[in-house]
């Protein structure tokens, strides 16, 4: 099954794509890979989750977060490469984590969306490297994640 009838056989609604906060392109297509710039976790009407992963909101909350992120992800890809059911798999992940100091549990965070990307893609291809950290984002996200596809 391809990307895009995954994503309407689960139901999802991908949020729209967010403008650039600053100087940087959203994403870059250098020989057969796309480069995703860090995605927050957009909601549906376009305002961004809040919140900091041990402090107010727990790690249900932030695996949510990190899962919303992938929806915003996937609508980047669309609004300006185009056509996801062009990507053929995941290469590289890297997740980022707005938490506490005492906080330790990055990967189950980022995991949000990890496990997007397999429903997505399959195991196979959505499933790629990973590094899962913890630090202060901007606005109070609670997660933001960069990602590189090889494309067809």
């Amino acid at each position: 099954m391809k990307p895009s009838e995954k994503i309407k056989k689960l139901g999802l609604v991908l949020p729209p794509a967010p403008k650039p906060a600053g100087v940087y392109r959203p994403v870059l297509i250098v020989d057969n890979f796309l480069y995703v710039s860090g995605q927050g976790p957009v909601k549906t009407d376009g305002t961004l989750m809040s919140g900091r992963v041990g402090d107010d909101i727990g790690l249900e909350e932030g695996y949510r977060a990190a899962r919303q992120v992938g929806l915003t992800m996937l609508s980047t890809i669309q609004t300006h490469f185009g056509d996801i059911d062009n990507i053929k798999r995941i290469v590289k992940v890297f997740g980022m984590v707005n938490c506490t100091p005492d906080f330790k549990k990055h990967p189950l965070v980022i995991n949000g969306f990890s496990e997007l990307m397999a429903e997505i893609f399959g195991k196979e291809n959505g499933i790629g490297t990973r590094s899962a950290v913890g630090m202060m984002l901007p606005e109070n996200i609670p997660a933001e994640i960069e990602a590189v596809f090889q494309i067809n």
